[in-house]
């Protein structure tokens, strides 16, 4: 796929290879077999032939509106319970490179666990340590440390009153700096960002064009706003220039009035499907169709772009062309809260209206302290060049994991550039043993399956980190191969990409881009 923007063209791979027929076949058979047996499980507990080891008080509900939908609730007792050790892990270390996970066991199919006492080391490609800040020892943690001992753990206040403190203040101006654009304002939560602040730029009369795949508090947000809501394809350009065509054309539904506005709403990398948003062509129809850009960037801020401003960095856009940028500090900051930043006029008008800003209690001044240390370092203000080193050892590290699955034979999704990397297990029973696996061979990663996913596209999900060695990388490659003989989920049936980590335009972007397979354990 070529897609151009303003500047010049570039190749982009990204790849989401159809599902063979075979594997949606017995996939679909897996999933039958476990709901007869559900079924008949739950025919013995009602019974009383299979005891629940849990607190009951269904004899008192008699009456009362179910709180889950039936299926929803029949898949949690008896699909997901079972293998309800794959998720959840407790860990006992930084979330770094490497990680140590605490050892449980279940001896009642996943109703209750209990600790071992053992401690379990494992390469750590299940955390969004995206440029490896998440760091127990170093710059940020003494700066956190101090921070802890100058402004105590706590604000106990909200920005309007007393819960506004000056390492706010110097945080929302770095923010504002590190975006380009004239003013920002923080928030202590990332999921809050989206959904208490979406309403306050848009509301009844307004319609949101909202790509099919976007995060769940976007979702929230653009339904608590009162917003008309309709879904495009993902990243679907000639889709979602059909609907703000018909937007313009036919107006509200009912009135046949004019939209008061029209917002297109769409993330930078999706953490799914590790697919990165068409910008060029996104603003290219905004500005057609004269509507308004909000871009979530939770998980491209720091990892997309060769100085790490994210995909308005990696597609060479002006972020002035974006009407709000939202954004986390969890991921690439190794920290906690969000951002949105954009005109003056617009964070003002935030600032005053904002669910979030009003209601919610301020950021910790620890939690502000961490995002101002890494972006300190990320920006280049530290007077070194250990951000850009970061960022360009996590571009290396995407290109040659996501090459090296390809030609072990799985099924990839998303582009060559995204950090999240999907890698398709579609039965079940395969997504449980993959997990454990892992774990039992030293990797820890993250497996998602429905309703996360569609019912047939499990998957196994790696976040890789610019904390990796390439001797890391390695040695998770060869785990998840010597898995995928052994469970068989290598279903790939195309040609493998011809992209690589050293790729003239990989290294034109990338002063500090590591010279060919010559990373040794020594680097970040």
């Amino acid at each position: 796929m070529m897609v151009e923007n303003e500047n010049q063209p570039r190749e982009v791979f990204e790849l989401f290879e159809e599902t063979p027929l075979y594997i949606a076949v017995f996939t679909y058979v897996g999933y039958g077999i476990l709901f007869l047996f559900g079924s008949f499980r739950d025919l013995l507990r009602r019974w009383h032939v299979e005891k629940v080891p849990v607190a009951s008080l269904e004899h008192l509900k008699e009456g009362w509106v179910p709180l889950f939908q039936s299926f929803e609730n029949f898949f949690n007792r008896n699909m997901y319970r079972n293998i309800r050790d794959c998720w959840n892990r407790p860990i006992c270390s930084s979330p770094s490179a490497e990680i140590d996970l605490m050892e449980r066991v279940t001896n009642d199919h996943g109703w209750t666990f209990s600790f071992t006492g053992k401690k379990l080391h494992a390469i750590n490609m299940g955390s969004y340590n995206y440029l490896g800040f998440a760091e127990k020892d170093g710059t940020c943690a003494d700066q956190a440390e101090e921070a802890t001992r100058s402004y105590s753990l706590g604000v106990c206040g909200f920005r309007h009153e007393l819960g506004s403190l000056d390492i706010h203040q110097k945080l929302e101006a770095l923010t504002a700096q590190f975006l380009g654009v004239e003013s920002a304002l923080v928030f202590g939560m990332g999921f809050a960002t989206n959904s208490m602040n979406m309403p306050v730029f848009v509301g009844k009369g307004c319609l949101i064009l909202s790509d099919e795949l976007n995060h769940a508090s976007l979702v929230l947000g653009a339904r608590l706003s009162g917003s008309v809501i309709r879904v495009f394809k993902h990243n679907d350009m000639v889709d979602l220039e059909t609907k703000l065509r018909d937007a313009l054309l036919y107006g509200h539904p009912r009135t046949r009035r004019p939209w008061k506005k029209i917002m297109i709403v769409v993330e930078g990398v999706y953490s799914m499907e590790g697919s990165i948003v068409r910008l060029p062509d996104v603003i290219r129809l905004k500005k057609k169709y004269k509507a308004y850009l909000y871009l979530d960037e939770a998980h491209s801020i720091g990892a997309l772009g060769a100085h790490g401003r994210g995909v308005v960095d990696y597609w060479d856009c002006d972020p002035r062309d974006v009407d709000i940028l939202m954004g986390t500090f969890t991921k690439s900051f190794a920290s906690a809260g969000g951002y949105i930043g954009g005109k003056k006029k617009i964070i003002d008008y935030l600032r005053t209206r904002s669910h979030s800003a009003c209601y919610a209690t301020s950021m910790p001044a620890v939690v502000a302290q961490q995002i101002i240390s890494s972006m300190t370092i990320l920006v280049g203000l530290d007077g070194t060049n250990e951000g850009e080193r970061r960022v360009a050892q996590l571009a290396w590290n995407c290109r040659y994991f996501r090459r090296r699955l390809h030609e072990l034979g799985f099924i990839i999704y998303g582009n060559m550039d995204s950090p999240v990397v999907p890698l398709l297990l579609y039965c079940p029973g395969k997504v449980a043993a993959f997990s454990r696996r892992c774990v039992q061979l030293g990797l820890a990663t993250v497996v998602v399956g429905f309703p996360a996913t569609p019912l047939i596209e499990a998957r196994a999900r790696f976040c890789l980190s610019a904390s990796h060695t390439k001797t890391q990388l390695d040695e998770a490659l060869e785990i998840i191969n010597t898995i995928g003989d052994e469970i068989l989920v290598k279903y790939s049936r195309l040609p493998v990409p011809t992209f690589t980590e050293n790729d003239p335009d990989l290294r034109s972007r990338y002063r500090f881009l590591p010279v060919e397979h010559e990373k040794t354990d020594d680097a970040i």
